[in-house]
């Protein structure tokens, strides 16, 4: 890793808007540099660290943090969102609040012609600046992120529909770190090989030949990040600083349900590239009418050279068939898998299981959908158990940790649009009905619409019903005929329809064996008897892998080389000395 004094140039910076005070990008770098260190450390080791703390305690973020963020996001109601930049031709408001406060915040409007040329003028001036100078921007974005969590979690919470604590730490820090992660793998992928040499070639006779070599990491062009409404920042951020600190200007599509949180980004960037002296149209929001589908637009432009998305099945593959001339990342739909053969910790399972499947409603690209379970039942410490308990146990579970209104809704959170509803309501005629969804009441909003997961029993034959994704908090105990029909089905689900998780419950080491052989052979990441506060549905940042790209579910991982690697090119020039 290179942390040294080089700078490089803020070539094609516009003029400073406000009359804000130009700072040298190389001063933000200077600031952070301990962070980008630790930073790059933590993806080489794979071990537990994290640059922005995920407690939104007053001891952490400050006496005042909470109230300034509260009285921020106010102020964004019913008004237009502070936000100059290119095009600017109309204003648009498309979000509601989950939980039934109404937002009615505008955001500025501009076609596609006038966002790609805003994005691709500033191509050069950001490419020049320097690796360096560019991840000094970034981290300096961060860590102006990261003061302003409270304000984004709330901007979360009301187009998300997480329940606050989780908006605050997934919107927020934990979505910060996986955008520091991204940047760390790309100021490392380029910062860590010579940018120029004196090169000698030593001959038999004569003088040796000298030549002087630069080496450029040239970025592929525009970026478009397309948003989701459920993690509009979390599933964002990684494609955003990848392909910032990779040289490529980038123009943000938020879903028009989840605007807000992206919009303060957006804003937040434009505001630090003003200051390093930079223009700011090297980010962009692009908000959007509704039904105009303007990311389908964006993304089959020739100049837009990336495209990031998470969001449904249909459109990823879209995207993948169409976006030729894009180096294209998609993370879609799943159905995740458990298989249950054994445990000696029958109710630590139990305990976990019933909240991976209530964690916000369900609405987790990562959370369970098909817990296989072998005909002959299980061996747990508390004495056999067949399908049938382990599925009338596992509903009192859940119905024992979603017991208490309070408590529910801090873990449902609200269902984030109308389709999740309707797939939890046709739950019922789906199979044997072992858990009933409910509707629980808000505490604090009367409108909001929680409801706790649906569990439902089904024969291994119910391909036709389980082998699709039913995201939203509906889930299956299917039987099978024992734990080698189990894996094997949880790898034929996971090769046809894709997963980002997969987790296992056994006491026998062959059988962990051979749950971790069949997830590496379907490509997904595996969690073998989680019984403490660790969940499947939930990873952490400079340690785990989000997504492998090994499957249907996504073509990427967050974070992994790959997923940044192809950004950029290396591109040299030489002469003789």
């Amino acid at each position: 890793m290179v942390l040294d004094s080089q700078r490089g140039s803020a070539a094609g910076a516009t003029d400073l808007e406000c009359g804000s005070v130009a700072t040298d990008p190389m001063e933000f770098f200077d600031r952070h540099h301990t962070t980008l260190r630790q930073a790059v450390d933590a993806i080489r080791g794979r071990h537990f660290w994290s640059a922005y703390p995920e407690s939104p305690s007053p001891k952490v973020y400050g006496p005042d943090a909470a109230a300034e963020g509260q009285a921020a996001f106010d102020a964004y109601l019913g008004r237009d969102f502070p936000l100059d930049q290119a095009g600017d031709d109309d204003r648009v408001v498309t979000e509601r609040s989950p939980y039934g406060i109404e937002l009615g915040v505008g955001y500025p409007h501009a076609d596609a012609d006038t966002l790609v040329a805003a994005s691709r003028a500033t191509l050069p001036g950001w490419r020049d600046a320097g690796v360096r100078a560019r991840t000094g921007v970034c981290l300096e974005i961060l860590d102006r992120l990261n003061k302003r969590s409270f304000e984004v979690a709330h901007a979360v919470q009301h187009t998300s529909g997480q329940a606050f604590v989780m908006a605050f730490q997934a919107g927020g820090p934990q979505a910060q770190d996986r955008g520091l992660e991204a940047l760390a793998y790309g100021y490392d992928m380029i910062a860590s090989y010579a940018p120029e040499v004196r090169w000698e070639k030593p001959q038999r006779k004569g003088a040796p030949i000298v030549m002087d070599k630069r080496f450029h990491a040239v970025p592929r062009g525009v970026a478009l990040v397309i948003g989701c409404t459920t993690f509009p920042t979390w599933n964002s951020y990684p494609g955003l600083f990848a392909s910032l600190v990779t040289g490529n200007p980038v123009i943000v599509k938020p879903h028009p349900r989840a605007v807000l949180p992206l919009a303060i980004t957006v804003a937040v960037a434009r505001e630090v590239l003003v200051e390093a002296g930079l223009d700011p149209d090297v980010v962009l929001l692009a908000a959007e009418r509704p039904d105009e589908r303007l990311a389908a637009e964006l993304a089959v432009r020739p100049e837009v050279r990336v495209v990031d998305f998470t969001g449904s099945t249909s459109f990823g593959d879209w995207l993948e068939a169409n976006a030729t001339q894009a180096f294209v990342n998609t993370e879609k739909a799943g159905v995740n898998a458990v298989v249950v053969d054994s445990t000696d910790a029958y109710a630590g399972m139990l305990a976990n299981l019933a909240f991976s499947l209530s964690l916000y409603s369900g609405q987790m690209c990562t959370t369970p959908q098909n817990l296989f379970v072998p005909t002959g039942g299980i061996a747990t410490d508390e004495g056999h158990k067949s399908p049938e308990q382990f599925a009338a146990d596992l509903a009192e579970a859940v119905r024992g940790l979603l017991g208490d209104p309070a408590r529910a809704a801090g873990i449902l959170g609200a269902l984030a649009n109308d389709d999740v509803l309707e797939r939890v309501e046709a739950a019922d005629g789906l199979g044997e009905t072992v858990l009933k969804s409910e509707r629980i009441p808000h505490p604090d909003f009367a409108d909001a619409i929680l409801r706790t997961p649906a569990v439902v029993r089904l024969d291994a034959a119910r391909g036709d019903v389980y082998g699709r994704e039913h995201f939203g908090p509906v889930s299956f105990v299917i039987t099978t005929e024992d734990t080698a029909h189990a894996l094997r089905l949880l790898g034929e689900t996971v090769t046809e329809r894709g997963a980002l998780t997969a987790a296992v419950y056994s006491t026998d080491e062959e059988v962990l064996v051979a749950a971790e052989r069949a997830a590496l052979e379907a490509g997904v990441n595996l969690s073998a008897n989680l019984t403490g506060q660790v969940f499947v549905n939930q990873s952490a940042a400079f340690s785990d892998y989000h997504g492998s790209g090994a499957n249907p579910a996504a073509t990427a991982s967050l974070t992994d080389p790959s997923f940044v690697a192809g950004r950029f090119h290396f591109v040299q020039s030489r002469r003789h000395a």
